[in-house]
């Protein structure tokens, strides 16, 4: 079993629904979801729309490796709506975005996958929920934590937490009776 870091985050439709139906579908296609952090409002970035995203950040522990872990994440996107972009780098609202950020301490650098994900220093829409989950976890590239890499952090960009969803929908219970 492996940890991974995933960020999810949509702006179409009922965006709180669409975040719940995708942990669901990881859950049970992808691995244990282990800790979650809260959801977050933050503007788009890349390109201009009315609709704020939702984004929250999550770990799984999983048993699949990095590209069957992209292939599922593909798919449970598709499942939900989401449109393939015409190109790589264009950026546009979408149902839900499933992004990789993290594998274990893993550098993976190929034409379909790369992880440590190659923006996520770059957005604080990515930061701040990595370091409320991880602060201490250290990318596997730069050494720095997230609490750091989120102080440093120079993207400008609206961000605010909405809420905390309920853990115990979606985290199993650890106290004992």
């Amino acid at each position: 079993m492996e940890t991974s870091y995933l960020m999810l985050g949509g702006n179409v439709g009922d965006r709180m629904n669409y975040l719940c139906r995708s942990i669901d579908l990881l859950r049970r296609d992808a691995g244990k979801l282990t800790a979650m952090s809260a959801v977050y409002e933050s503007e788009p970035w890349g390109f201009d729309d009315s609709c704020y995203f939702l984004n929250q950040a999550i770990a799984i522990e999983t048993e699949l490796v990095p590209h069957a872990l992209l292939e599922t994440v593909k798919r449970i996107e598709q499942t939900l709506g989401r449109m393939p972009t015409r190109k790589r780098s264009s950026y546009q609202a979408r149902t839900i975005d499933i992004d990789i950020l993290l594998y274990g301490n893993l550098v993976i650098n190929a034409p379909e996958l790369v992880i440590p994900h190659p923006r996520m220093i770059e957005r604080m829409f990515v930061l701040q929920p990595m370091a409320e989950l991880a602060p201490d976890l250290e990318h596997p590239v730069l050494r720095r934590t997230m609490s750091y890499l989120k102080e440093r952090c120079t993207d400008t960009k609206k961000i605010k937490a909405m809420m905390q969803i309920f853990n115990s929908i979606f985290l199993p219970d650890t106290s004992e009776n």
